[in-house]
């Protein structure tokens, strides 16, 4: 499974890009508009017949300086070649079946302590594991939902109140999709991973197609548009911070310059609420 996974990853890096974007000359009939195999295989420094081998699920578990090179020729970001390594390791990586690991008491008790903040925890694919008031009266009920149906990508597709509360609904999907595909490297046999990418991709015609992209993304810090029913069009900052251990768990904030008419909105919908300085919600998991 992982070889095949690595195999489709490299084709789909090496169609995104032209001859000119790594400095080789364009010439010539193509079927199709990416770079040849043995392009990429003339600037990664291995062999043609190798690089075809790699792409066709053959090529066993390539060195780090392959990957290098590779990640080199592909012109791959960070999380791009952090994915890459992952999907080449987890060819021979044990299997790991283990019960998702409790939010931690102290995060927990951070979630309460930010008050009207709206923040919650994530694990790798995206699902909520935890979260505060404001949290769910930014997004949504996340305590109505079968636990199943707490993930944030399954919410963008699946739930048509996401498509109207996201300002930019194709983004916040293309974002998810882009790091519920790091979690499919980072542990390739997850059946939960798995049972969610195949539920979505039998139900919708939209995350078949970016999720054909494989686009990786990990945690990071942005600004997010929402519509929101209750106190309308607001802008806020957002911050996924990685939390100590193992499970590639996300502590991600919400919040507005002090002052603003964002912030004005958050204390409105604290208010509305009535979840200022409230205790954290979410299943003791």
């Amino acid at each position: 499974m992982a070889t095949r996974d690595l195999a489709v990853f490299l084709r789909s890096r090496r169609d995104r890009l032209l001859p000119g974007d790594v400095g080789l000359p364009g010439g010539g009939r193509r079927r199709s508009p990416g770079l040849r195999r043995a392009e990429v295989a003339q600037l990664a420094g291995i062999s043609p017949d190798y690089y075809m081998r790699i792409e066709q699920g053959r090529g066993g578990h390539p060195s780090p300086s392959v990957l290098d090179g590779l990640a080199r020729a592909l012109r791959l970001d960070d999380d791009e070649r952090d994915h890459m390594y992952l999907l080449a390791r987890a060819a021979h990586a044990p299997a790991r079946r283990r019960a998702e690991p409790r939010v931690d008491p102290a995060v927990r008790t951070l979630l309460a302590a930010i008050g009207p903040v709206p923040a919650y925890v994530l694990n790798g694919r995206l699902d909520v594991l935890a979260w505060n008031p404001m949290a769910a009266a930014l997004f949504t009920d996340f305590a109505a939902l079968p636990p199943r149906h707490r993930n944030l990508v399954w919410y963008a597709f699946r739930d048509p109140r996401a498509r109207e509360l996201y300002g930019d609904w194709e983004l916040m999907a293309l974002y998810g999709i882009a790091q519920l595909r790091g979690a499919t490297g980072r542990d390739p046999d997850d059946p939960d991973t798995r049972g969610l990418v195949e539920e979505l991709m039998a139900s919708s015609a939209e995350f078949r197609a970016l999720w054909a992209r494989h686009d990786v993304r990990g945690p990071g810090i942005g600004r997010k548009s929402f519509r929101h029913p209750l106190v309308g069009p607001l802008t806020l900052n957002y911050v996924s911070l990685l939390l100590p251990g193992p499970a590639h768990r996300q502590f991600v904030t919400y919040t507005a310059e002090p002052g603003s008419p964002e912030q004005a909105a958050l204390d409105r919908l604290a208010a509305t609420a009535g979840q200022a300085g409230a205790a954290p919600a979410g299943p003791e998991s």
